[in-house]
């Protein structure tokens, strides 16, 4: 693992500004010298830092953000000599659950000192790299609107409360997937799209990871929402039935679209529109792990 760093934090995202001078002082003392550390005020402005440190020949590039900022700044990594490693300081911080970091910063700053490099794949849509999933249907309706003061001051729990409000006003869609040999029809009330597992700080698949070399696209299949309500409740607390109300379509490269158009949500930010070319970039990035792991 490199000994050196260069240290870039999304102020911005809900704990990031207060535990930027923490980071600072912890790695140092878990003994990574950090060769510069930024706080970032403005978001847009993440990928330019990283592009940057990287230009300079850092050997580990460290961001501190939610699954947003991660999302954002991987394209800057693929194929460049540089690990990625990540401080999970976002609402849901889904990339670090599927990559096994500790949700706190003491134990996300201990796998940065102790861990190890795994080579990862990314998700693709439309040639836009994303680490972790990306979803269309209710979640980006919901990340497209959330008031941002109530994702910052009450997390999870705001976010809860603004699914719900977003929830009595949704309307199912019709799916059209191509698998490259066959075309899939369905009604659907949500559909993610997975290079890990987790989406919204939720388990919601178990079927593939990071370095599984496919892409999987998830329905939850019908047209009611008190199905939807239920898949997520059934997942959430790992049911035996969480995989009744969803079907899934794996492979490298798969075609996407709906009826009517959809926006999609990549890692929580809304980036795109049916119809979509999803695919699977393998062994994209070298990032940090625990070390058991």
């Amino acid at each position: 693992m490199p000994r050196e760093a260069v240290l870039i934090v999304n102020a911005h995202s809900r704990k990031g500004q207060d535990l930027f001078e923490q980071s600072c002082r912890k790695l140092e003392q878990a003994g990574v010298r950090l060769i510069s550390s930024h706080a970032v005020k403005d978001p847009t402005l993440l990928d330019d830092e990283v592009r940057d440190a990287i230009r300079k020949g850092a050997p580990m590039v460290i961001v501190g953000g939610g699954d947003g900022s991660l999302s954002g700044t991987v394209d800057d990594v693929v194929d460049k000599d540089c690990v990625y490693a990540l401080l999970p300081l976002g609402t849901a911080n889904s990339f670090a659950r599927t990559l096994g970091i500790p949700l706190d910063l003491d134990g996300a700053i201990e796998v940065i000192a102790t861990g190890k490099r795994r080579r990862i794949d990314l998700g693709m849509i439309d040639g836009d790299y994303f680490a972790n999933a990306a979803a269309l249907g209710l979640s980006p309706m919901i990340g497209d609107t959330v008031p941002h003061k109530l994702k910052r001051y009450l997390g999870r729990v705001g976010y809860l409360l603004w699914a719900i409000w977003c929830f009595i006003r949704f309307r199912p869609f019709r799916l059209i997937v191509e698998d490259g040999t066959k075309t899939h029809r369905l009604w659907t009330t949500e559909v993610r799209i997975f290079n890990g597992r987790f989406h919204g700080g939720v388990e919601l698949t178990e079927s593939t990871d990071v370095d599984s070399g496919d892409i999987v696209i998830q329905a939850v299949t019908g047209r009611s929402l008190a199905r939807l309500a239920w898949d997520w409740y059934a997942k959430f607390f790992k049911l035996s039935s969480r995989d009744d109300t969803t079907e899934e379509f794996r492979g490298k490269k798969l075609q996407l679209d709906t009826r009517p158009r959809h926006r999609i949500s990549i890692d929580g930010e809304i980036l795109a529109r049916t119809p979509v070319t999803v695919e699977v970039a393998q062994r994209a990035i070298e990032v940090v792990v625990p070390a058991l792991s």
